[in-house]
């Protein structure tokens, strides 16, 4: 069994704490998914040897607050170099 399910069979009766660990599971979905987007568009891993004098380059996040069904989420927004 693994942690998602361990905490969804433990909240299952909770409305309040299913909707927690539905926002939770949103939040860190989303930001795992930009930064594979992130990884697809520039073609390499983050700290790859290749990456480096490529001229565009991994530059910092920034966050975001969206409204969601489950609950407000933060999303971690990936940049580049060259925007």
């Amino acid at each position: 069994m693994n942690d998602f399910t361990k905490n969804i069979t433990q909240a299952i009766f909770n409305q309040d704490k299913i909707n927690d660990l539905l926002c939770k599971e949103l939040q860190r979905a989303v930001n795992d998914l930009l930064e594979a987007e992130l990884t697809a568009f520039l073609g390499y891993d983050p700290d790859a040897r290749n990456g480096w004098n490529t001229g565009n380059s991994r530059n910092g996040a920034y966050f975001r607050k969206i409204d969601t069904l489950f609950g407000s989420i933060e999303v971690q927004v990936p940049r580049d170099r060259n925007g």
